[in-house]
């Protein structure tokens, strides 16, 4: 009850901020299938495939999966005593996240291991990450944005993500869109646009009504194909995959 209330004052005050963030409608355009076992933790999408981050303990793993069928073409499975989390690919290169493990794996575009990297200072826990085509941006469950040099993970800046003023806290799954940061806000079903050069919440996407049937859990997923400029959604233990047409954020 407490956390329900908590989300409703929170989503309350982005409908009352002063700083306007605009509310995004969407339309429902395509589901599939997709692993109702699969602790979603990091999503990406190029033409007909999907790349997928897995968490829990003892079944975490990456994922190379068929967009239309859900079947899984090539899979890697972490070690069992990491808990996977975030994923992007920049460049040649996917990162993949774990959550209290302290240490972020680095796999060719075939899921060679090409190393294993220490978490970088500040970094505690790993939940979400995107790529800019520069840097990583990471989240760890707080309201901190935090960007690094893909090569020697040096910060190189940080910003808090703020609505009003106010924190936004439990920033999880990221992706980038039209040049805002896209993140899920965990324990909910709702998206946050962010700007990322200031923090601010640009606008919202409310996904409550998107019903995954079965033992769904939370929202976590976003993933968006640049070329195409396709978007999905899908969450935690989801059989389902969507594509959403989502209106513009305004800049």
């Amino acid at each position: 009850m407490r956390l329900s209330l908590l989300l409703f004052l929170f989503f309350f005050s982005l409908a009352a901020s002063d700083e306007n963030p605009k509310k995004l409608k969407y339309s429902v355009v395509g589901e599939y299938p997709h692993d109702r076992n699969a602790y979603t933790q990091g999503l990406i999408v190029i033409g007909d495939v999907f790349y997928e981050s897995t968490g829990l303990y003892g079944q975490s793993s990456l994922r190379k999966v068929n967009l239309t069928t859900g079947q899984v073409i090539k899979s890697v499975s972490l070690p069992k005593e990491d808990f996977g989390e975030g994923l992007t690919l920049l460049g040649d290169f996917f990162y993949q996240l774990t959550w209290k493990e302290n240490k972020i794996y680095k796999y060719d575009r075939d899921f060679n291991l090409v190393s294993t990297i220490p978490n970088p200072r500040f970094l505690h826990e790993g939940w979400g990450i995107t790529e800019n085509g520069e840097e990583v941006i990471i989240s760890d469950g707080s309201d901190n944005l935090r960007f690094y040099d893909p090569t020697s993970f040096s910060k190189t800046d940080r910003v808090k993500v703020t609505l009003n003023g106010r924190p936004v806290q439990r920033l999880n799954e990221l992706e980038i869109v039209d040049d805002l940061i896209w993140a899920n806000i965990y324990y909910s079903r709702d998206i946050v646009a962010i700007d990322p050069e200031s923090g601010k919440v640009r606008a919202y996407l409310d996904l409550s009504g998107l019903n995954p049937g079965g033992n769904a859990e939370v929202l976590n997923g976003i993933a968006f194909d640049k070329r195409t400029r396709r978007l999905f959604v899908t969450g935690k233990l989801w059989p389902k995959m969507y594509e959403l047409k989502v209106d513009t954020v305004n800049k």
